[in-house]
């Protein structure tokens, strides 16, 4: 909120002291609450930590509001409180009409909820907590993202720092390269902050569209989403010269393959079939026809996929295929250690692995079959803990459209928001569509909405296991 000040106080957008004000208010109140608690002891089990997680995105949240408040940009609390957590859970759906209109501080704060949530409050606070004498183990095993175990250091704190120093390099490249390429430096870093959380939030209203015209921009966002929905430990690898660990991993192929065969299905759709004239893209492009449709096409599919959700054209508008095409691409999600929401690519690379044993196991019933990820042999109870979550996650889907349904929003637009928030993504379908926004959703939706962007971010578990009576029970 501070940097937001400072950014006010460059850009005299006039709202310097209500962010100010946000500031030393949160600063107060944290302040407060560490001198309240210095005498509690510090030691955390994991039943606490799933606790603090859950909670610390809440009250973060609760604090995240205030500078939306205090400048009058958003004065609704429920509005508020929605766009900080469609914020830090990198969801990017939003309910301001007019971005453009928004004060510059409170944009940079808006991108900036996005950058913290995107690697996670928590991990940020791991490298912190030490000096407080609390072991962070249990904490990052509460937040961190997907089933992956991998760990860059042997103390969890120095996997944190090393993780943030990957990930503040790489918003800090796709900004220059951004600004290279004809984007302002407030915009380009606003963008990058988005980018790299694969969260989705502009500083225009039309999003990425806006620079149809300058197809460069489009394609480093293009190649900073692809990495930000990779897993961030390979990065780490590529950086120590370890390319192997890159070429040898099963969930980077897939992922990638994902990507390409993806990408030229919907360019071929958009090329062939596509009513380009109906949604916002230029045509033809400076580059022709084929490229507009090869760039659009591989724009979407990974604004989708990775879950950042920023828009090059109305993808609604194109044909109905490539409607529940990217519907369908709402539920596969980017890399497990990534930035992205979702269910994510090695949930379904271990399920359809075990679901071709099935039939193995079908005709040789005695046979031990286990099912092998890079090359080793993943446990029975990480398998049923993946189809759990599995699951889980289609009944959350859809209890979150039927509840939407009691709105009296239509089916379309229902199932779009239920998949768009339980994955992060942002634009949905129907009336909550690629262009539209999300200020006609009714409050008590948008409290909704904001509890299924929280267990989705969360992946379930850290927070439903909340509501089951045996979490809290002493034994």
């Amino acid at each position: 909120m501070l940097l937001s000040t400072i950014v006010s106080l460059i850009y005299k957008d006039g709202v310097t002291f209500q962010l100010l004000l946000a500031s030393l208010l949160t600063l107060t109140l944290g302040g407060f609450a560490m001198f309240y608690t210095r005498f509690h002891t510090k030691e955390m089990n994991k039943r606490e930590g799933y606790i603090v997680v859950a909670f610390g995105w809440v009250i973060m949240t609760l604090s995240g509001t205030l500078p939306y408040m205090f400048t009058e940009s958003i004065p609704s609390f429920a509005n508020a409180f929605f766009e900080t957590m469609s914020g830090y859970t990198t969801t990017g759906a939003t309910i301001l009409n007019d971005i453009e209109v928004i004060p510059k501080g409170v944009l940079f704060w808006r991108s900036l909820t996005h950058w913290i949530g995107g690697m996670g409050i928590i991990v940020l606070a791991i490298a912190i907590l030490p000096l407080l004498g609390i072991g962070g183990m249990q904490l990052f095993a509460a937040e961190a993202p997907g089933p992956s175990t991998d760990k860059l250091h042997p103390r969890i704190t120095d996997t944190a720092k090393r993780l943030w120093l990957i990930y503040f390099g790489y918003t800090a490249a796709e900004t220059i390269l951004l600004k290279l390429a004809g984007m302002s430096f407030f915009d380009a870093i606003n963008h990058a902050m988005s980018t790299l959380s694969t969260g989705g939030f502009s500083t225009k209203n039309a999003s990425l569209a806006y620079w149809n015209g300058q197809p460069l921009i489009q394609y480093i966002v293009i190649l900073f989403m692809f990495l930000a929905g990779t897993n961030f430990v390979l990065s780490y690898f590529a950086f120590k010269g370890k390319a192997q660990k890159i070429i040898k991993d099963e969930e980077f192929k897939l992922y990638f393959k994902f990507i390409v065969i993806f990408s030229l299905i919907a360019a071929a759709e958009i090329y062939f079939r596509a009513d380009v004239s109906l949604s916002s893209v230029d045509h033809p492009m400076i580059y022709g026809e084929a490229e507009s449709a090869i760039r659009h096409g591989l724009f979407q599919v990974i604004s989708v996929i990775t879950t950042t959700g920023f828009i090059s054209a109305d993808y609604t508008m194109w044909t109905p295929f490539l409607i529940v095409f990217f519907f369908g691409l709402m539920f596969l999600g980017g890399s497990a250690g990534s930035t992205s929401g979702g269910v994510k690519v090695v949930r379904h690379l271990i399920m359809i692995k075990n679901g071709f044993l099935e039939f193995k196991r079908t005709l040789h019933p005695n046979a031990i079959v286990p099912v092998r990820y890079n090359s080793k042999a993943i446990s029975g109870d990480i398998v049923f803990n993946i189809l759990a979550f599995f699951i889980l996650y289609m009944l959350s889907f859809i209890v979150g459209a039927l509840v939407f349904s009691m709105f009296e929003i239509d089916f379309q637009s229902a199932v779009g928001l239920s998949a768009s928030s339980l994955g992060n993504i942002g634009p949905a379908l129907g009336l909550f569509g690629p262009v539209n926004n999300y200020s006609a959703l009714p409050i008590l939706a948008q409290w909704w909405a904001s509890f299924l962007m929280l267990i989705g971010r969360l992946e379930l578990f850290t927070v439903l296991i909340l509501f089951t009576p045996f979490f809290w029970r002493n034994r």
